[in-house]
């Protein structure tokens, strides 16, 4: 009986999260120079990783953990006073413009108005030319109700080490909603990965 039970509390553990193959995000750490400083603005929580992943080149690091203030993005409100909310999320503008923006999945929990917004005031950290990296819920019609905690893997796959089993609906934005919401920015380069999420590489 204790070894039944024993086995089945086993099989109630969840699972490993699996790493999945992100190109583009690998392409953008091959291509840091080493004799050139990069300003990075990660988007994302804290990750030991990311740190140690940049703290490798010349670069400098910014962490905005966006995702920690995106429900003062969610209520209705006049453009300028959603500008505000959205800088109000961001680091300090500085004397050196960011080279390589990291989104994450954050995007995916912005309506149209608040994407536009937080790019927007992005946009005033960087320079021409800039690479902004995000991955958009694409194929499922659901998605967890946070964003993700994406770890990169030695091999330049990522993980995502969140635990949320709750869902919501995805927006699903296509290329050409981004396109629309983010004016300031065209894409470079874009790629169906095989979890259903669509890796996007925009320019500045």
């Amino acid at each position: 009986m204790i070894g039944s039970l024993a086995r089945s509390f086993a099989r109630e553990e969840p699972a490993a999260p699996e790493p999945f193959n992100a190109p583009l995000f690998r392409s953008l750490i091959e291509r840091i120079p080493e004799d050139e400083r990069w300003v990075v603005l990660d988007l994302g929580a804290v990750c030991p990783t990311v740190i140690s992943l940049f703290g490798g080149h010349r670069c400098r690091l910014d962490i905005a953990d966006v995702g920690q203030g995106l429900d003062t993005l969610k209520e209705p409100m006049e453009p300028a006073d959603l500008r505000k909310a959205a800088e109000s999320l961001l680091p300090e503008l500085h004397a050196e413009a960011a080279d390589l923006v990291l989104c994450w999945d954050t995007l995916n929990y912005l309506n149209r108005d608040a994407l536009t917004a937080l790019m927007t005031r992005i946009e005033d950290r960087c320079r021409p030319g800039t690479l902004v990296h995000a991955l958009i819920c694409y194929s499922h019609p659901q998605m967890p109700v946070e964003p993700g905690h994406y770890v990169p893997q030695d091999d330049g796959s990522l993980v995502n080490v969140t635990n949320c089993t709750e869902q919501r609906d995805a927006p699903r934005y296509s290329p050409e909603d981004l396109t629309l919401s983010m004016p300031g920015y065209t894409i470079d380069r874009a790629m169906l990965l095989g979890n259903g999420m669509q890796e996007f590489l925009f320019r500045l």
